[in-house]
C-alpha cells in the first residue's frame, strides 16, 4: 500500500483505513497493512478458534484468515467482501471486513482515548475514536484481538524468568505506553529483571511532560536516564516523542527503544532517521531487557 507518511519523520499523525462492518465504521492504523485483497475461500483448520476462518496461501506465505464480525460478537462474516492483510508483532493476518470506504490523514491529538462506559482498558478492543466527516470511526486494538485469540502471541514473559537471578538496577526509566495492561506488563516485566525506579505514562505527551519538567527542576539525570516508548499513541506518537527527545541537546544523549508492534523494515528506518536506540517488536520482551542491559553498560548509566 502506497503511503507518504510511512517517509515522513516525528509528524505525530498517521493515517487510518477506514472499513465497514454492518452499519459501523472502524479503522486501522495503515501501517499495518500490507496489501487489501478480493475475499477468497479458505482452508478451515480443526479446533481452532470460532473467530479463525482459516488459513490461505496467496503467494508463498501461509496467511490466517480471521472473522472480524466474529470477534466483535457481530455474528459471523459471509464469504464475500475483503481482506485486510496486516503484518504486525512479526505476524502475517488477514482480517475479514465487508467493505473498505477510504484513508482518512489525522493528527494523534485528534484521537479521543475510550472512557471506562465503553469498557474496561483491560477488555476493551478500542484503542480511540475519530471523528470524521459528521460520524465516529472506532479504531480497533488489533493487537489485543490477536492475543485474545491466541495469548502465546502477546508478552512472553516466560523470557524473564529464562534470565535468571539479577542485581538489582537503579537506572531510572521512563515508560510511554498507552495500553493499560502492556504498560502494567513492561513495568511487571521490568522489575522482575531488576530495574524498580521507573516512571509509566500513558502516551508520549505524558512522557514529554515529565522530561520537560525535569529539565526544569534539574533532574533529569534522577528521573530519566533511559526512554521506551510505543509508536502508536493518543496525544503524541513514539516517533514524535524520539524527535523532540534527539533534537534538544539536553536530552539528546538519553537512550530511546522503540518498543511496538510497527517495528518492521519500513519502520525500522524512520526510527533510525529519528535517532532511536534500538527499535523491538513487541513480543520480544525478553530482548527489550538485554537490550535496556546493554545501553545502561554501553551509556555508563547505573549508579555505583
Amino acid at each position: 500500500m502506497d503511503t507518504k507518511i510511512l517517509l515522513e519523520n516525528g509528524t505525530n499523525e498517521l493515517e487510518v483505513l477506514e472499513f465497514t462492518l454492518g452499519n459501523n465504521s472502524y479503522g486501522i492504523n495503515v501501517a499495518k497493512i500490507k496489501e487489501i485483497i478480493t475475499y477468497q475461500p479458505v482452508t478451515p483448520v480443526p479446533n481452532s478458534h470460532p473467530s479463525i476462518e482459516g488459513i490461505f496461501m496467496p503467494r508463498d506465505t501461509m496467511i490466517t484468515a480471521i472473522d472480524l464480525k466474529n470477534c466483535l460478537g457481530r455474528g459471523e462474516s459471509q464469504p464475500s467482501g475483503l481482506f485486510i492483510v496486516t503484518n504486525f508483532n512479526k505476524l502475517d493476518i488477514a482480517f475479514h471486513v465487508e467493505a473498505v470506504l477510504g484513508i482518512h490523514r489525522v493528527s494523534w491529538r485528534n484521537i479521543i482515548k475510550p472512557d471506562v462506559t465503553i469498557s474496561t482498558a483491560d477488555e476493551s478492543v478500542a484503542t480511540g475514536i475519530i471523528k470524521q466527516d459528521g460520524k465516529l470511526i472506532i479504531v480497533l486494538d488489533f493487537e489485543k484481538i490477536v492475543s485474545d485469540i491466541n495469548p502465546e502471541t502477546g508478552l512472553k514473559l516466560s523470557e524473564i524468568t529464562e534470565l535468571g537471578s539479577r542485581t538489582r538496577k537503579n537506572v531510572p526509566i521512563l515508560i510511554a505506553e498507552d495500553s493499560i495492561l502492556l504498560n502494567k506488563l513492561i513495568v511487571d516485566s521490568l522489575k522482575a529483571a531488576g530495574y524498580d525506579n521507573l516512571i509509566h505514562t500513558e502516551n508520549g505527551q505524558k512522557a514529554y511532560d515529565v522530561i520537560t519538567q525535569c529539565k526544569k527542576e534539574g533532574t533529569l539525570k534522577e528521573h530519566v536516564r533511559c526512554i521506551i516508548t510505543d509508536i502508536e499513541m493518543p496525544e503524541m506518537d513514539g516517533h514524535r516523542l524520539t524527535k523532540l527527545v534527539k533534537s534538544d541537546d539536553a536530552t539528546k544523549d538519553i537512550p530511546i527503544i522503540i518498543f511496538s508492534s510497527l517495528v518492521n523494515d519500513e519502520m525500522k528506518k524512520k526510527g533510525e532517521s529519528l535517532g532511536a536506540d534500538a527499535q523491538l517488536s513487541k513480543p520480544e520482551i525478553g530482548n527489550l531487557v538485554k537490550v535496556v542491559d546493554s545501553l545502561v553498560e554501553e551509556k555508563h548509566l547505573l549508579d555505583e
